[in-house]
Order: C-alpha cells, then structure tokens, then sequence
C-alpha cells in the first residue's frame, strides 16, 4: 500500500479480529526525523492508550492490532517526547501523507499544494 493521509487514518476504528478496541484521536510524530511514532487512541472504556505506529496494521477500513496489549497506557511517556498532528492541523498545515513506514512524505499546506517535508 502507498502513502496515506495521517488525516484519514484518525478516521479509522482500531480493532482486534474484527472487535472495536477505540479510535485514534491523535498521531504522535518524531519532532526531529519526521516520523509517526504511534497513535494517541481511545478505548471503549474512557481511556487513552498508545499504539505504536509499527505494530498497527493499516488496513482500508480499519487499524488492526495482534493483541490488545498493543495498547500501552502510559500515553504522557509518549506526548512529551513527540509532535502532535493535532497541535500541527491548528496552524498552517492541514495534512500530512505518510509512507508505508510511517516516514513523513509530505506536508499538505493547502487542500490541493503539497510542500515537501524533507
């Protein structure tokens, strides 16, 4: 699969052989490599946990986990040594396109101008 928009992945529920674990409500970038460390997600049971970008698997209609242990708790741990997409869709930049690897490709500045991240 190609890049994808960090936008449309929030949308996505995260799930566990087809069970809705929660939703993504924030990604998480590397503030330095512009890279996405993991989603900000939050459970059916009110809390926040953390999922690790490389341990979700980014399917079309959903994020899929191997176990619900995926989900870490300690989700400040990860916010205080990150970037949120959240705080970057507030200013000027209104999406980011992620590869595969979750390595930034793109800012998208505008709905239809692309402003390279490297």
């Amino acid at each position: 699969m190609g890049s994808r928009s960090a936008t449309e992945l929030l949308q996505l529920p995260v799930q566990l052989h087809g069970i809705r674990l929660g939703r993504p409500v924030d990604l998480l970038l590397d503030p330095v490599e512009w890279r996405a460390l993991g989603f900000v997600v939050l459970c059916g049971d009110g809390s926040s946990r953390f999922l690790v970008f490389a341990a979700a698997d980014l399917r079309e209609d959903a994020i899929n986990v191997s176990s619900a242990l995926l989900l870490l708790e300690d989700v400040d741990f990860y916010r205080d040594r990150s970037r949120s997409l959240r705080d970057l869709l507030r200013g000027e930049v209104h999406d980011l396109l992620l590869a595969p690897d979750g390595a930034v490709e793109a800012l998208v500045a505008e709905q239809d101008a692309r402003v390279s991240a490297a």
